[in-house]
């Protein structure tokens, strides 16, 4: 085994407020950190761990953290992930595992899980070609519209209302991939669905979204309220047991309430961002992931001097 570093690894392809946030609250537990691309960390056989990593001299990670995975080719995309699985394999905690974020970013591989945990979620559909997505939408839409969304997207991008087969897009516009879900009437406007913050099997905080059209990310300009009453409790348990369904170490979970007074989990974020959710919870979302994670790997921290 190779030498493992004091230090906290930290992945983004963006140096944003976030890495800023959970850098200042692992230094505050007297926890080191090193932020970098996860494009800049190479495999290289010279090494014992057979990673290379700028800044550490041929030693790994005591963690890593990965917070952002900027896009790329497929060749790319996968030799990245391909070191997350590296780290591993050889015994580094990963927040979030390699695993957890393939089955977070394809959002037909997050339904399928969802669903067979029992969990509730929106009827889900995802072929690939024209011809196969017409199909399903001349035998669905007699029950509702439904939601075209990319497979790989985020923060409500390229999201769009089928009501009949003349909406689907041609496929190169979507790399020939059609994810389908129904359309989840809602009260409005203004229109709600919620987000809430699972860290090392607790839920840290929740917000609901709010938007006078049916698309409600904070990105597209929604706005963040503060969740109170029962609510909270079911919204919870239903957060919690996606996350495990999933297997993320941290989340964000996107629920949904339909008109009969139901809540139908829609999606598991493996690299959520929660600005908007700081916004509106007393909560330091960057502390409560820095010292989940650190209490593993440093077993004494309570011992350690602060920073």
């Amino acid at each position: 085994m190779a030498e493992t570093a004091d230090t906290i690894l930290i992945l983004s392809d963006r140096p944003d407020g976030q890495v800023k946030q959970l850098s200042s609250s692992f230094h505050r537990l007297g926890v080191k950190t090193l932020s970098m691309h996860l494009a800049d960390i190479g495999f290289d056989s010279r090494y014992k761990s057979g990673i290379a990593i700028p800044g550490l001299d041929g030693a790994l990670p005591a963690a890593v953290v990965v917070r952002s995975v900027s896009s790329g080719t497929f060749e790319a995309i996968t030799r990245r992930l391909g070191i997350l699985h590296a780290f591993a394999h050889l015994g580094i905690p990963v927040w979030n595992s390699a695993k957890a974020i393939e089955r977070c970013v394809d959002k037909s591989t997050t339904t399928f899980l969802l669903a067979q945990a029992g969990l509730p979620t929106p009827e889900t559909f995802a072929v690939e070609n024209l011809q196969n997505a017409r199909a399903i939408v001349e035998r669905e839409i007699a029950k509702g519209p439904l939601v075209l969304k990319p497979l790989f997207g985020s923060q409500g991008r390229g999201i769009r209302l089928i009501n009949g087969p003349e909406d689907l897009p041609v496929p190169e516009e979507i790399d020939d991939v059609y994810y389908l879900q129904r359309f989840v009437a809602r009260a409005g406007p203004p229109f709600r669905d919620y987000r809430v913050f699972t860290c090392a099997g607790e839920a840290l905080g929740m917000m609901a979204r709010c938007a006078d059209g049916w698309i409600t990310n904070i990105a597209k300009g929604a706005k963040a309220e503060p969740v109170t009453g029962p609510l909270q409790v079911k919204l919870e348990a239903l957060a919690l047991a996606a996350s495990k369904a999933i297997g993320t170490d941290f989340a964000g979970i996107d629920i949904i309430p339909a008109t009969d007074g139901g809540l139908l989990v829609l999606e598991v974020n493996s690299m959520p961002a929660w600005s908007g959710l700081q916004s509106v919870v007393p909560v330091r979302v960057a502390d409560c992931i820095a010292r989940a994670l650190a209490a593993g790997v440093f077993p004494h921290l309570g011992e350690r001097p602060a920073a």
